[in-house]
């Protein structure tokens, strides 16, 4: 309904349990008209950084994400990149990681993402952000975030999408990485009801969704007939 409309629409995710191909392919297979050249996703974006900047990564991110690294060099890393690992991380991998960090003269921690849980079919997960801030904390550095909610990371789908922040709308469950995010780059945001919302979230002391819809539906009826 939002393509047919002739609005220009982009998912952005923070993914990182698999490629941005695993992950289209898995919302397809729900019905979704998606392509993979319409994801923005926190891994590319990643290794934009680390060529820009000539880093070579320590990875601690979970194995079927390992693909969108393939043409990093990461030899002699100089740097430590953490995603969602899931059951990637274990004590040694983390510890592997602390040591990497610990033992570099400008330690340089980037995350793909900073979420603190999320939910799936059998209950809610711990995300990516509590691990981080144990290296952060391990090793008094501040990780670069480069999923949402930074900055650059709304500001690259914008690019992609050719709109200014205040052209567009987010659509999200999660009050702080998606709608906060959001907003923080200029953006509207509407938060839905479903996924990893909670209750307590209508309350949050910060961030003041522009609106809150019960489902997705309700999202695009509400845009629509803004038009």
């Amino acid at each position: 309904r939002i393509k047919a409309s002739g609005l220009k629409l982009r998912f952005c995710t923070n993914e990182t349990q698999a490629t941005r191909e695993k992950f289209v392919q898995k919302l397809q297979g729900f019905g979704f008209d998606i392509s993979v050249d319409e994801v923005t996703a926190p891994a590319p974006a990643a290794c934009r950084v680390l060529r820009e900047r000539s880093l070579r990564p320590h990875l601690l991110v979970h194995d079927d994400v390992m693909p969108e690294f393939a043409e990093i060099d990461r030899t002699n890393p100089n740097c430590v990149v953490i995603g969602d690992a899931a059951d990637n991380f274990t004590y040694a991998n983390l510890n592997e990681a602390f040591r990497v960090l610990i033992g570099l003269q400008n330690p340089v921690l980037i995350s793909l993402g900073r979420g603190r849980y999320y939910k799936e079919t059998d209950g809610l997960k711990l995300d990516v952000g509590a691990y981080m801030k144990a290296l952060e904390y391990a090793c008094d550095v501040q990780a670069e975030i480069v999923g949402k909610p930074a900055k650059m990371f709304f500001e690259s789908a914008l690019a992609e999408l050719g709109v200014q922040p205040q052209q567009a709308i987010m659509i999200g469950d999660d009050i702080v990485n998606d709608v906060g995010g959001a907003q923080q780059c200029g953006m509207r945001a509407v938060q839905v009801r479903t996924g990893k919302y909670r209750p307590s979230d209508e309350n949050h002391p910060q961030v003041k969704p522009d609106a809150y819809v019960d489902n997705l539906a309700e999202a695009v009826d509400l845009i629509l007939q803004q038009l």
